[in-house]
């Protein structure tokens, strides 16, 4: 879920009104007008505050549930090199006992820095990114009356989204291949740090191993963000225009994380296939699937079962709430923040 938490944007909370069905014009202009209203109120912020909030709120999210996407990484990529049938059935308490002991607690954070350094650019970019198409699609015919048609402002906000995460995961994608090689290391160490790394698999892959998986991320991230901004949008513009006293910060928390786990059980078997597609061939393995995207989802599911596309989703239903709790938390602080805006607790 990686190519997700950093590109949700918390930023014009607008949304659709009340509507009487289908593509039709929302009637309830008084709802429509406390809408705007809203939307006005939304702190306005410049190009480099909002890179430097998106980096930070992805940065901060990552780092406080490192723990959890280690476990997840770790029991997607079980069964790529051992025997399935041997496996036992995935339990994070054991799995969490076995790092601390064989490990230290600190292998908890193994890859972070190379997980931050990827965060900080791909949020920057996902969160900038998102608000530029948004202002772009606005001039599309049809896209221009999306305050005044909901099928308009939904469209409008799943392009956005989906552009958005695929602009940026295709721009910082090799670090996250580093990332996920560097969780997945368990006793054995064959990449030491991020240089040494990205040295090796040009050395031993070429450059294109640099870009493993890349289709299953672009496959993936689009309608991965798209779901994620397109929920939370509509639940926090329903939100506020009903339960408009509430503290700002807690409905971004709670749209966030609910947003987060609607898209993360529509799009993890594709972040399942990415991650194995990145291990392939890594520390001079031999390659478990190479037969393409779609022949390794008829692979996986032959040997594993469809069960098998979703090992490892309990470990990050537990991380994406937190996760995308904190990041639409933190950047909507530092929004506020740069804005002068002052906060509802003032």
């Amino acid at each position: 879920m990686d190519a997700r938490v950093g590109a949700l944007n918390a930023g014009h909370g607008g949304g659709a009104a009340a509507v009487d069905g289908g593509p039709s014009r929302i009637t309830q202009q008084q709802e429509h007008e406390q809408q705007q209203q809203a939307l006005q109120q939304q702190p306005q912020i410049g190009t480099w505050q909002h890179l430097l909030s998106g980096g930070v709120a992805g940065a901060v999210s990552k780092t406080c549930t490192a723990p959890l996407a280690r476990l997840t990484i770790l029991f997607q990529v079980q069964g790529m090199h051992s025997d399935v049938a041997t496996l036992s059935r995935p339990s994070m308490w054991r799995e969490a006992s076995r790092i601390v002991c064989e490990e230290g607690f600190r292998a908890f954070w193994k890859g972070n820095l190379v997980t931050i350094a990827h965060r900080l650019p791909y949020s920057s970019i996902s969160f900038y990114a998102y608000e530029r198409y948004k202002i772009l699609l606005q001039s599309v015919p049809g896209l221009d009356r999306h305050n005044d048609f909901v099928a308009a402002d939904i469209c409008l906000r799943l392009l956005g989204g989906g552009l958005a995460g695929i602009t940026a995961a295709s721009v910082t994608y090799p670090l996250d291949l580093v990332r996920t090689r560097l969780a997945a290391q368990t006793n054995v160490i064959y990449y030491r740090d991020i240089s040494h790394a990205l040295y090796t698999i040009c050395r031993d892959e070429g450059v294109k191993g640099l870009y493993k998986g890349l289709g299953s991320t672009l496959l993936g991230v689009g309608p991965n963000i798209a779901i994620s901004f397109s929920v939370y949008e509509k639940l926090r513009s329903h939100w506020q225009l009903r339960r408009p006293e509430d503290n700002t910060a807690l409905v971004g928390l709670g749209c966030g994380s609910i947003s987060g786990i609607a898209s993360s059980s529509v799009t993890f078997p594709l972040d399942l296939v990415r991650r194995r597609m990145q291990l392939e061939g890594a520390a001079g393995r031999a390659r478990v699937y190479n037969k393409g995207l779609f022949a390794t989802f008829g692979q996986i599911v032959e040997s594993e079962g469809l069960r098998g596309l979703y090992r490892g989703i309990l470990p990050e239903y537990f991380k994406v709430v937190p996760s995308i709790g904190i990041v639409f938390l933190t950047y909507e602080s530092l929004k506020r923040f740069f804005s002068g805006v002052p906060s509802d607790s003032e």
